[in-house]
């Protein structure tokens, strides 16, 4: 088996220490990568600092041409890619597909916003003594962005750190989740082909293998003027607290609610929830994790969602069908053993699943289960879904509200009065109306309050997050 490297400076290197990644469905080695130390890391900020300099300066029309060299090389190895997710990280390959064809999509945004990011021109006369004076406002990088990046979306994730800084004239030190190192590295691959190809004589771009207490150790460093981070809030708001001048961007997790109100179509709202809720084993911090539905359709909804769930098919990610495959490993699907067992001891039912084989755990719904029970508390992370009635639409809105996290919610109804009266007082970065939680396209901004962040991704709201405004006054 042939050992990745890593990519810091210009050229791809080798360590004296390797690290293995396990499939977790079969829980075999499917991939061998050198590993980087504090050094290297070093070595990389001190290159990127300096390329910075040059990237920076280069007309818009290059970096145009780089991010659509990077989406058009993807487009050409997108099966390759989308093979290599579902091997690493055991994402049914169906979705693995869907995965490289959004960060297809982000390069290729990137490139259109690269051509769009505007000024401003105000008027400064507003008070005696600044006569004949205006302002002029641009945008303009802010340097080194450290991203570190989450195995759950390991390609998309990765355009989504990229895509916005590259199009600002940013430059990037990528730092791929442990689990899914070589899906980053092929990424900065392509990164390193594309300058070339370009003529650059640099690459804008390096890719580091550390473990996150390593990387850790630099989030403050002044060469580092961001951290873009995406991840558990534990490790998130921790990075934040280390910070002192940097800017720190926090894409974290969620309890999503959906409710599913009585004038709503529910043939569709629950194939949604369905998919919502178990697509790729509920392992997306929008995922479907906590549902309302009213009383009076809650018997109906209930047995449609049975039915449905009953068809999700479970299990080996590398066939066609698969919806729900493994966790990442068996600690975390052990660890969702546990929370579903907590909540059946303390009062849950058990509607459906709730079973464990490996890293693969069946599609699990429990109804009755207590608001501070960690299934719905915490975020499960996992194809588990609790269910609840509601009589009266604002207090199901105040139960979705009542959560530590805050990043998307889903609405189903046909009453527009309910539905913006849910817009209007969950406090979450997005509501989806007749959607669920899940739902994200890539070019809308995107992000959470509370527990769940601080920023807002989407490239156009990415970039505004990777530059400062300067203004230049002009007295005429």
């Amino acid at each position: 088996m042939e050992i990745q490297k890593f990519l810091v400076k210009n050229e791809w290197s080798a360590s004296d220490k390797i690290t293995e990644i396990v499939n977790p469905y079969t829980n075999q080695i499917v991939k061998k990568v050198y590993k980087t130390g504090s050094e290297y890391i070093n070595q990389s900020l001190n290159y990127l600092s300096s390329v910075y300099a040059k990237y920076k300066k280069e007309p818009v029309y290059v970096k145009a041409e780089l991010l659509e060299k990077i989406s058009k090389k993807i487009s050409e190895r997108k099966e390759e890619l989308a093979l290599l997710m579902t091997t690493e990280m055991g994402k049914p390959i169906k979705f693995s597909r869907i995965e490289i064809e959004r960060a297809v999509l982000v390069f290729k945004l990137g490139a259109e916003e690269a051509k769009r990011i505007q000024g401003e021109v105000i008027n400064l006369d507003l008070l005696k003594g600044s006569e004949n004076k205006f302002g002029v406002i641009r945008r303009f990088p802010v340097g080194v962005i450290l991203a570190i990046t989450p195995w759950n979306f390991p390609v998309n994730l990765v355009a989504h750190k990229l895509s916005p800084a590259l199009a600002s004239g940013n430059v990037v030190l990528l730092k791929p989740a442990s689990a899914t190192l070589s899906c980053g590295i092929e990424i900065g691959k392509i990164v390193k082909e594309s300058a070339e190809e370009l003529g650059l004589d640099y690459c804008p771009v390096n890719v580091i293998t550390s473990s996150g207490s390593e990387i850790e150790s630099f989030v403050a460093d002044p060469r580092v003027k961001m951290i873009s981070f995406t991840g558990s809030p534990v490790v998130g708001w921790n990075i934040k607290r280390k910070t002192a001048t940097q800017k720190v961007s926090l894409e974290l997790g969620g309890n999503a609610g959906v409710i599913v109100d009585e004038s709503a179509d529910l043939i569709n709202a629950v194939s949604k929830i369905v998919l919502g809720a178990f697509g790729q084993a509920g392992q997306s911090c929008i995922s479907v994790q906590r549902v309302f539905v009213h009383k009076n359709i809650y018997d109906e909804f209930e047995k449609f969602l049975l039915e449905e769930t009953k068809k999700v098919i479970t299990g080996n990610p590398f066939e066609e069908d698969t919806v729900n495959g493994p966790m990442i490993n068996e600690t975390e699907a052990s660890r969702i053993d546990r929370w579903v067992n907590e909540a059946v001891a303390n009062n849950a039912k058990l509607l459906l699943g709730g079973k464990r084989t490996g890293a693969v755990y069946e599609p699990t719904i429990i109804v009755n289960a207590g608001k501070n029970a960690n299934v719905n508390s915490k975020e499960v992370f996992a194809p588990v879904m609790t269910l609840k009635s509601f009589d009266d639409f604002k207090k199901a809105v105040e139960e979705v509200d009542d959560s530590d996290f805050g990043l998307q919610t889903g609405i189903f109804s046909h009453n527009l009065e309910n539905a913006l009266y849910a817009y209007n007082n969950i406090e979450v970065g997005g509501v989806c109306i007749n959607d669920v939680s899940t739902y994200r396209m890539d070019s809308m901004p995107y992000g959470g309050v509370k527990l769940s962040g601080n920023a807002r991704e989407g490239i156009k709201y990415a970039i505004e997050e990777m530059t400062e405004r300067k203004i230049m006054v002009i007295n005429m």
